[in-house]
């Protein structure tokens, strides 16, 4: 696949990539290697220029092209100000016609599943920054999606938020399977939550590694300060380092 944006720029090239279902797959790698760039190309959001994104059995979208439920989490929560917690998550379903009753109970259901139950009349003004993800994660789960892209969702957040947060997705995605792509900058965030880290290079964005993390699940503190964590994390470091090189 590759993409080229009009100002000429090249912003990926050659890159082949399997996702399984079910997968918590990272893409890591310096800024401005396109790990944007290609969620943005998975999630229908921009074309490709060469290449093709085959999602195989998935539903069809209203212009007939295969595509899967999708859920996509930004940088910033960029939640409605003057709405509720309720009606930021409830949005997507309101944009799909569902009736207010069933809508207002999805999203109270999707609240609770990232721990907000209470919070559901809570407007974004009140909320913390940690709390302020969590709504927008509920709103990308509300669709119950096939596949959930994050781009680094939790980069602006204190150390101990984010390593909350990472152990909540990850309970989440273990109860519902659903398939991760994780765009981050941190070697230790991809070790801690991925079954595969995929190693991008800059100037064009390509694929230089793909590094399998054998780690049983669930992963909680007692992995996070073990040897073997140490050691993938070393593992994952290197390939960035060969890719940042290169």
């Amino acid at each position: 696949m590759e993409k080229r944006f009009g100002t000429g720029t090249l912003a990926l090239r050659g890159v082949d990539l399997d996702i399984g279902r079910g997968d918590f797959l990272s893409l890591l790698g310096p800024s401005g290697c396109g790990k944007s760039t290609l969620l943005r190309i998975l999630a229908g959001l921009i074309e490709p220029s060469a290449g093709i994104l085959d999602w195989p059995s998935a539903e069809h979208d209203a212009r007939g092209t295969p595509r899967p439920r999708l859920g996509f989490v930004f940088q910033e929560p960029t939640l409605m100000p003057w709405a509720t917690a309720l009606s930021n998550v409830a949005l997507p379903l309101r944009l799909e016609g569902v009736a207010r009753s069933e809508r207002e109970d999805r999203a109270a259901e999707a609240l609770a599943r990232v721990g907000l139950a209470g919070f559901e009349n809570a407007y974004p003004r009140a909320l913390s920054g940690g709390m302020k993800m969590r709504v927008s994660i509920a709103r990308a789960l509300v669709t119950s999606p096939e596949i959930l892209l994050m781009d680094e969702p939790f980069a602006a957040l204190d150390e101990i938020t984010r390593f909350r947060l990472n152990n909540d997705l990850l309970a989440i995605w273990q109860g519902a399977r659903f398939t991760v792509v994780f765009v981050t900058h941190s070697v230790f965030e991809s070790v801690y939550l991925s079954r595969r880290v995929v190693v991008m290079a800059a100037r064009p964005g390509r694929v230089v590694r793909e590094l399998a993390i054998d780690a049983s699940y669930p992963r909680d503190e007692a992995f996070r300060t073990s040897a073997e964590y140490a050691a993938l994390c070393r593992t994952v470091s290197l390939g960035l380092s060969e890719a940042i090189a290169e």
